[in-house]
C-alpha cells in the first residue's frame, strides 16, 4: 500500500486524535542509490543523504511516541555489493556513531544491534559497543539497527542454539514454544512489531524480521529513503491506527 505524507500540522498528532501509535515499528530504508542516480551523483552521496534521513526520522519517531525504531542498514546479503560500497557504508556509520552519540544520549535513545555485527572490523565493533554501553540507561526510544542481518540467518542461529541447548540436556525440545523461540530472537526484549514500512516503492521483506512481522501491519511508500522524513512516518503511523488487527480471529 502507498502512502502520501499528512500535513504537517496533522503529523505533530502522531497517528492523530484516539488512533492509536506502534509500539514498534521497522524500517526498510531503500531507495539510496536511486536518489543518487536521479540526480546523476555517486551511489555514496544518496547513502550520505540517507544518514540526513535517519537523524530526522529518529527524532520523529521519539516525538511521536513510538517506543523502538529498528532501521535495516546492512542486510547479510549486502556483503555481495562491491567493496568500495561496503567500506563507504561502513564509514558512514562509524561517522553516525561518532558524530551522534552525543546526541543520542542527550535525547534519550537507547542504542540495539542486531545482527551478527561482530563479524564486522573490530574497530567498528568497539565503536558500537561503547555506544551500546553508553546508552544502555536511556528509555525514551530504543533505537534497534539491523548490521550485518539477514532474518534467515537469525532463525538459523537460533534452530543451531537450540540443537546445542537440547544436545547438551539443558533444553527439552517437547518445550519449544513461540515465547521459548523468541526469547532467543536477536529482537529478544523488544515489544512485538507492529509496523513495518519498505520505502522506494518496492514491496517486498527482502529477509527482513521474517518471525517478527508475522502479524505487523505493512506499509509501502513511493519516497526514497533520502526523502523520507517526519511527515512520511506520522502518514504511516496514521494508516496503522486506522487499520483492524484480528490476529486470526474475527
Amino acid at each position: 500500500m502507498s502512502v502520501t505524507p499528512i500535513s504537517s500540522a496533522s503529523a505533530a498528532g502522531g497517528g492523530g486524535p484516539d488512533l492509536p501509535v506502534p509500539r514498534h515499528v521497522a524500517i526498510i530504508m531503500d531507495g539510496n542509490g536511486r536518489w543518487a542516480k536521479k540526480r546523476r551523483l555517486p551511489r555514496f552521496a544518496g547513502h550520505k543523504q540517507g544518514i540526513a534521513a535517519v537523524n530526522r526520522t529518529v527524532r520523529a519517531a521519539g516525538d511521536l511516541g513510538v517506543e523502538v525504531l529498528t532501521l535495516y542498514a546492512f542486510s547479510s546479503e549486502n556483503w555481495r555489493r562491491p567493496a568500495a560500497e561496503i567500506a563507504d557504508l561502513m564509514g558512514l556509520l562509524r561517522h553516525y556513531i561518532r558524530a551522534e552519540l552525543d546526541e543520542l544520549a542527550r535525547e534519550g535513545v537507547r542504542l540495539r544491534i542486531i545482527g551478527d555485527y561482530r563479524k564486522l572490523e573490530p574497530d567498528l565493533v568497539a565503536l558500537l559497543d561503547h555506544a551500546i554501553e553508553r546508552t544502555a540507561g536511556n528509555d525514551r526510544l530504543t533505537l534497534a539497527i539491523a548490521l550485518n542481518y539477514g532474518a534467515q540467518d537469525e532463525l538459523l542461529r537460533v534452530t543451531r542454539r537450540l540443537m546445542r541447548e537440547a544436545r547438551a540436556g539443558e533444553f527439552d525440545p517437547d518445550a519449544l514454544d513461540d515465547a521459548a523461540f523468541e526469547a532467543r530472537l536477536d529482537t529478544s526484549g523488544l515489544p512485538r512489531l507492529d509496523l513495518l514500512i519498505r520505502t522506494s516503492g518496492e514491496q517486498r521483506l527482502s529477509n527482513f524480521l521474517l518471525w517478527q512481522a508475522a502479524y505487523a501491519e505493512l506499509v509501502f511508500v513511493d519516497t526514497l529513503w533520502p526523502d523520507f522524513d517526519r511527515a512520511h512516518l506520522a502518514a504511516a503511523i496514521a494508516v496503522f491506527g486506522q487499520r483492524e488487527r484480528r490476529y486470526g480471529g474475527l
